[in-house]
């Protein structure tokens, strides 16, 4: 079936990766399981706009989310333009159709003066598991990295004498990233702290450990996270991915460039990285309401 080609050109060929694929192909497997109940088409050449705008309303009336039901649209372009460049159609059906609008919803970060806080005394143990916590804590907030970065890391990847960490992104995109003196000292207080456990440090074994000496996985980093943010932070989101958003506005905050941060995040195109120019722009508005006499 041309799903499954699909499938194999998203995963070997763009290389988008796992979690990305699965989206995509439940997306346009929801789309045909639609039209399979409404009425009797050749699924494969003969979509038409009508049936994709027919979707779309049933996704609305169901109460999708409109960034949800863009999203599948998304999925149904992509799609659409594989078979069309290979031939099995003449044109794209889904580039006619306009999905909702979406509100324009600003990255949720932890303040600076909160995420001083996980320097408070006793918040982290010394022993393994707590200097590995803080690792998990201070290396997203120190890197940016996405959560899936930081499962993928390996010990080989990390360089206390350069200073910098590889990162393993999306579409198996590789980035370098500086670390600063304060992340270097707490990893080699973790790396000594491993080899006292005598847990594995070989050059290819995950870098992040469980108490078991298992590579850590999505769930475990969240875990951690969403504990210690909770601690610190009055924020409503506690993901690993506010703490890359946390990188991102601080950066900015502080005078970075937004070209370096967009290559510091990984990010494609810099319209991903001008979003955090909004959160910067509240601050600035903040600042002007505070400090101007007639405001």
């Amino acid at each position: 079936m041309l799903i499954k080609q699909f499938e194999k050109y998203l995963t070997y060929e763009k290389r988008y990766s796992h979690n990305t694929v699965i989206a995509y192909i439940q997306d346009i497997n929801q789309f045909f399981q639609f039209l399979k109940l409404k009425e009797e088409i050749d699924l494969e050449k003969y979509v038409e706009i009508k049936h994709i705008r027919n979707w779309m309303i049933s996704l609305i009336s169901e109460g999708v989310k409109p960034r949800t039901v863009h999203r599948k649209i998304t999925s149904l372009r992509v799609y659409f333009k594989y078979l069309q460049q290979n031939s099995y159609i003449t044109s794209n059906p889904a580039l006619r159709v306009n999905p909702p609008k979406m509100s324009k919803k600003l990255p949720e970060f932890v303040p600076e003066h909160q995420m001083n806080e996980l320097d408070i005394p006793g918040l982290f143990t010394d022993d393994f598991s707590g200097i590995r916590d803080r690792i998990i804590l201070e290396m997203l907030y120190n890197t940016g990295m996405r959560v899936s970065e930081m499962v993928g890391l390996r010990n080989i990847d990390i360089s206390t004498s350069e200073k910098t960490v590889k990162v393993t992104g999306k579409r198996n995109k590789q980035r370098i990233i500086p670390l600063n003196n304060y992340i270097i000292n707490l990893i080699i207080r973790y790396e000594s702290v491993k080899k006292k456990s005598g847990l594995n440090m070989s050059s290819n074994i995950p870098f992040i450990l469980t108490n078991k000496g298992s590579g850590a996985y999505s769930k475990f980093i969240y875990r951690k996270v969403n504990h210690y943010l909770s601690v610190i932070s009055t924020i409503q989101k506690k993901s690993p991915h506010v703490l890359r958003h946390t990188f991102a506005t601080h950066m900015l905050n502080n005078g970075a460039d937004l070209n370096a941060i967009k290559e510091l995040l990984g990010h494609s195109n810099l319209s991903a990285t001008q979003v955090y120019t909004h959160n910067t722009f509240e601050q600035i508005k903040k600042v002007y309401n505070q400090a101007h006499p007639r405001a």
